[in-house]
């Protein structure tokens, strides 16, 4: 679905009229397109003193990929990004220097241009002055966040205490921030741990992430269930297609137009994840990557709600997964990378939404339980919690309540389905190992949650 608005007041007569009457004017956002630059811009790299090393290490390998990298903040550039290198910052002190100098180049990061920390996550045990300055740091990123202009985001990699900056997860996860796959990512702190089996981001690895690994996507005939499809094979997945016999038209269409194979299948029947196995083995070899992005809604106040809205979401949503998900486990599939899709309501909640909501939530708490299932295998739980995003469903939503729900995310416009699967490719890459047990925020930083 097309946001008029966005579309009308960046066009033509109609945005000069907007800037004349003092309009909001959402930017248009730059998406991925391969061959594209990385950033809009010269990055300008800053850091404490004390976390000057591990700046410079990122310095060589943003060079590595065709970057401009700056060490000062001088110059009449227009920066398409600042990177905040905070890891070795302990006093709250530490800070102040790196922070205002990123601020004093603020007014000139270019459109669709990127604010970026590195940091550390609080750990037990810290002092608590050291704990005081990491928190700080994801204080200060959100805020930040929620000033820039012209469709630039901020966002952070927060690393566990003994992983290096150059971990190849680290690196796959400041690259995402960085480029154009992030576009409607917005204020959200993405902690990476230290897995072994995470793979180095190497020729070829940013373009075709996934080439050689067979993917299944659930509820896949349209909307975000299709694009994650198409995005997974454009990334080099070999994509088993799901969704009910219902869909099956649409279904085969998504799956024939990225070379995949479909599979009309109830994801609520009882044996649903063993035909899941049983097709991506036969047709395909394997299964290395499972996206659960089936899902209904049954919107009611909790007064008015009946039985069957309850428990239909309930099924589908969340219990579906978990049954899934045991013979998924059950079969011991060696480095297998599971990525759900939650809700900001699961996070936040929403009024009408309790049956969605307590599902959403659900899928969160199943995701963290069973990341540390699938680590000693290599493999990965993380979840992706969708704002509001142009859809369908969305569509139907009445107009005023649809345009507030449009208008409160910092980036002052609903996101694409594109955004969601942008973002699922990530955290389904090898790459990302290293970040398990996570959900990551796709929703222009709404003012919703956390």
């Amino acid at each position: 679905m097309t946001d008029r608005y966005t579309q009308a007041v960046n066009s033509g007569f109609t945005k000069t009229l907007a800037t004349r009457l003092g309009l909001p004017r959402p930017a248009l956002l730059r998406r991925y397109r391969a061959g594209d630059p990385l950033t809009v811009g010269p990055v300008l790299v800053l850091s404490d003193g004390a976390s000057k090393a591990d700046a410079d290490e990122l310095a060589q390998v943003l060079l590595g990929w065709d970057v401009d990298v700056r060490r000062e903040p001088s110059g009449d550039h227009r920066w398409g990004a600042v990177l905040l290198v905070l890891t070795e910052a302990a006093q709250p002190t530490d800070v102040a220097e790196p922070v205002l100098a990123a601020g004093s180049v603020l007014r000139r990061l270019a459109g669709n241009g990127r604010v970026v920390t590195v940091s550390r996550a609080a750990a037990d045990g810290d002092s608590p002055a050291l704990a005081a300055t990491r928190n700080g740091v994801d204080g200060f990123l959100r805020s930040v966040a929620k000033e820039l202009r012209a469709g630039a985001t901020g966002n952070g990699v927060v690393l566990n205490d003994g992983v290096a900056v150059s971990h190849p997860s680290a690196l796959a996860t400041l690259r995402f921030f960085l480029s154009a796959k992030s576009a409607y990512v917005d204020g959200q702190l993405l902690p990476v741990g230290g897995a072994d089996t995470a793979v180095v981001d190497g020729p070829g690895s940013w373009e075709r992430p996934l080439a050689g690994k067979v993917a299944v996507v659930t509820g896949a005939a349209r909307g975000i269930g299709a694009a994650i499809a198409k995005t997974l094979a454009r990334d080099g997945a070999t994509v088993v297609c799901v969704d009910v016999p219902a869909a099956g038209e649409g279904l085969a269409a998504t799956a024939n137009a990225i070379g995949g194979t479909a599979l009309q299948l109830d994801v609520t029947a009882p044996d649903a994840g063993q035909r899941i196995l049983d097709h991506a083995r036969t047709r395909h070899g394997g299964l290395d990557v499972v996206v659960h992005n089936a899902g209904i809604l049954r919107d009611k106040l909790l007064a008015n709600m009946k039985p069957a809205q309850w428990e239909a979401v309930v099924a589908v949503n969340l219990a579906a997964q978990l049954r899934i998900n045991e013979t998924l486990l059950a079969a011991g599939l060696d480095g297998l990378h599971i990525v759900s899709l939650a809700s900001t309501s699961g996070i936040a909640g929403n009024k009408g939404q309790s049956n969605y909501a307590f599902s959403k939530a659900g899928v969160i708490g199943h995701t963290r339980a069973t990341a540390a299932l699938l680590a000693p295998q290599g493999g990965t739980a993380n979840a992706v919690a969708p704002g509001f995003i142009e859809t369908d469903m969305t569509s139907s939503i009445p107009f005023a309540t649809r345009e507030v729900a449009r208008r409160l995310p910092t980036l002052a416009q609903g996101g694409q389905p594109i955004d969601v699967a942008e973002a699922i490719a990530f955290l389904a890459s090898p790459s990302a190992t290293g970040v398990n047990g996570q959900v990551l925020r796709v929703c222009g930083q709404h003012m919703v949650g956390r």
